[in-house]
């Protein structure tokens, strides 16, 4: 068959309208590219005149379609500004020590104290139109609770800025989720009269978030240690009281899915509803003979459903996977297949007008990839045969082989269609995550999520303890076979980082074999191949240098990475992993070929240039006269006969690396362009002569692995 003919076939199916999110997500691309702020007239004088000539040219199939996509694009872009335009709040522009007074909007159990999210009411010594609206801290006090007027001394930082170039950008997401600085509160926190009476939005997020934290407290204390932690985030969305050992057997097991609220959770509990409400409805003859028994049990789950996301804290996966389930229970409202391409691409098209910055983060990417992928293979499923080897098994045999080999097959699916956004963004593949899910979903698909939803229904006549109980009993069974399968060896393993443009041609691959019907989609082979020749030898900077200069990684003498300084060791790990070395950040080696002493370290590259790394004025004049490159975390005043990165570069250019060039020198990538002027960038200060580092929390972008939700 001829391209042509094809592709009059897929028109004849409709399929066009399922790419209409390929243009929307291009223009989001496009705005988040730009390299100052663009106005919101341009984008929407484009969207218009794209959408008249569609208009216009109705008759004209090819014509209209190719107007119908830059209009999607004209859109996505519109929507990216728009969207910046409505939630732009100022963010700290450097480090501040002193009082600070809010409501505590949020407030979350840690392992180690709280975390709060404070709704800033007053801060002696920074500017009222500079104030950030919202800060987020950590503190021992655990006698807060949400709704608190506090006072208190704390530490504040600018949100962090990427760990390295091309890294995840927590500055980013924490100007798209309002926050404008990060830090820890010092000292005793105290309550303090209200300036001025709470909002009511204010007032319904405290309400939740009390009711949030006594379910969690409640459901943590019946199940009882790390299976009632992890019982308890399942239906509140409270992850604090999970420790980071458990969430490293659950990523090794590739099972991390389970605690982050998307896409598997809304199914399960939606699905659960619906289920209940079908029966119930159906043992009254009355009822199921003269009313549409299975739309009404459709609207109680969306109910259900939209109270389930609002309840958890409404994060930005929940919300992405509450779209996609009311989507797929409108469908049968207006008698529609509910699992079907186009509500896929109608829930993208919705997430996309409404929070464009999803598309730039794992969880939109991961989520929305398996499940085209798994509708794709439904729809082919449809067409098969039937197998009639299986239709003559006995009945307690067949249901149980057609559910072995679902779990097998769509996990395949999920973890092939999810393995590039998960190498990109986290440079770790789980290849036993087929057994974890295999075996630990089962136990959450039959006996977790639907415990959940009798707990939720039986909390409020306190009968609910049985159901906390059963949860965690069967949380207790996943978290073992996850600390199982994280033991068998390389359950981890950690591939090097590769740019955007091979994550563009694998997410263009998987749009290609997904979205066509027809012999067409094979050609998804050739951006696939084009993205595995890339992502095959990615490039390796030869330096790495933290953004506030506490520590370097240099390529040495041996080809293997050598630490010199103490950069954070959050900010350390993402290093390595982003080379593909598999060194845990404490590992003693890392210091090996380093030669150290009390002002600085030495370390000598593979082709016998020396980097050394300086904490001492003094040296630094040394340095500069033997040393190919000087880095140092303070001022370096004077000249310098080596190339010399110091702090007032670092607080220029962010996180910095420096990778091979032409003759003897180095190429340098930085994380943060001085040029790039974005509402979301980093406020740089004027240089100052301290030598005090402004550090970021270790753990600030922790969020990044948090908010992966997959649905499955």
């Amino acid at each position: 068959m001829r391209f042509g003919a094809m592709l009059e076939t897929e028109i004849e199916r409709r399929r066009l309208f399922n790419w209409l999110p390929a243009p929307l997500g291009l223009g989001v691309i496009l705005y988040f590219l730009a390299d100052r702020e663009p106005g919101l007239a341009a984008p929407l004088l484009g969207f218009a005149l794209s959408a008249l000539a569609a208009l216009l040219l109705r008759r004209k199939r090819r014509a209209m379609a190719i107007c119908v996509a830059l209009a999607a694009l004209f859109a996505g872009f519109a929507a990216g500004a728009w969207r910046t335009a409505s939630i732009a709040a100022p963010a700290l522009a450097r480090l501040h020590v002193g009082k600070v007074t809010g409501f505590v909007e949020a407030l979350e159990q840690r392992e180690k104290g709280v975390r709060l999210v404070v709704l800033v009411t007053d801060m002696p010594g920074v500017d009222p139109q500079q104030r950030p609206r919202r800060i987020r801290v950590s503190t021992v006090a655990t006698t807060l609770k949400p709704g608190d007027h506090i006072v208190a001394t704390a530490r504040l930082l600018p949100p962090p800025g990427p760990a390295r170039p091309g890294g995840y950008d927590f500055a980013r997401d924490a100007f798209f989720r309002g926050i404008g600085a990060v830090g820890s509160i010092a000292g005793k926190v105290a309550l303090a009269p209200a300036p001025v009476p709470p909002s009511r939005q204010l007032a319904w997020s405290v309400a939740i978030d009390q009711a949030r934290n006594a379910l969690t407290e409640r459901i943590a204390t019946i199940g009882g240690g790390q299976a009632g932690a992890m019982a308890a985030a399942l239906v509140t969305g409270k992850r604090g009281l999970i420790t980071e050992t458990t969430n490293d057997d659950l990523r090794a097991a590739g099972i991390y899915h389970i605690v982050s609220i998307s896409g598997l959770h809304m199914v399960l509990a939606a699905g659960t509803i619906f289920w209940l409400a079908r029966a119930l409805l159906a043992l009254s003859p009355a009822i199921a003979l003269v009313w549409p028994v299975k739309k009404l049990a459709a609207l109680a789950a969306m109910l259900g459903a939209t109270a389930y996301c609002v309840f958890s804290g409404a994060e930005v996966a929940t919300v992405r996977s509450l779209i996609m389930t009311l989507v797929m229970l409108g469908a049968i409202l207006v008698d529609r297949p509910a699992l079907s391409m186009r509500n896929l691409a109608l829930a993208a098209i919705i997430v996309l007008l409404r929070e464009p910055e999803a598309l730039l983060g794992p969880s939109f990417q991961m989520s929305f990839g398996a499940v085209a992928a798994l509708i794709a293979f439904a729809e082919r499923w449809q067409e098969r045969p039937p197998d009639a080897a299986a239709a003559s098994w006995p009945w307690p045999l067949r249901p149980l082989w057609l559910s072995a080999v679902g779990i097998i097959v769509t996990t395949l699916l999920a973890t092939a269609a999810t393995a590039p956004f998960g190498v990109y963004h986290f440079q770790t593949f789980n290849p036993f995550g087929l057994l974890g899910n295999a075996l630990a979903l089962p136990f959450v698909s039959l006996i977790v999520m639907p415990a959940a939803v009798f707990g939720v229904l039986a909390y409020p006549f306190g009968l609910d303890w049985p159901a906390w109980a059963l949860m965690g009993w069967a949380s207790g069974l996943v978290l073992r076979l996850a600390h199982w399968v994280a033991g068998i060896e390389r359950s981890t393993v950690v591939l090097p980082a590769f740019d955007a443009a091979a994550l563009a041609l694998f997410a263009l691959a998987l749009l290609w074999l997904t979205l066509w019907t027809t012999a067409l989609r094979f050609l998804a082979a050739l951006p696939l191949c084009a993205g595995l020749a890339l992502a095959s030898d990615p490039t390796r900077p030869d330096i790495l240098i933290e953004r506030d200069g506490s520590g370097i990684l240099v390529r040495g003498a041996e080809g293997r990475l050598v630490l010199a300084g103490k950069p954070s060791r959050f900010v350390l790990a993402q290093w390595l992993h982003a080379d593909g070395d598999s060194r845990s950040p404490d590992d003693p080696a890392l210091r090996e070929g380093a030669a150290c002493d009390a002002r600085g370290c030495v370390i000598r590259l593979r082709d016998g240039r020396s980097v050394a790394y300086t904490r001492d004025r003094v040296a630094i004049v040394e340095d500069c006269q033997r040393a190919d490159l000087v880095v140092t975390p303070l001022h370096a005043n004077g000249t310098c006969t080596a190339r010399l990165i110091d702090r007032a570069a670092l607080t220029r250019d962010g996180a910095t690396a420096l990778g091979p060039s032409r003759g003897n020198s180095w190429r340098a990538y930085t994380a943060e362009d001085a040029t790039r002027l974005r509402p979301w960038t980093r406020a740089r200060p004027a240089a100052s002569s301290s030598s005090e580092p402004a550090r970021a929390p270790a753990n600030a972008s922790t969020e990044q692995a948090e908010e992966s939700g997959l649905l499955q």
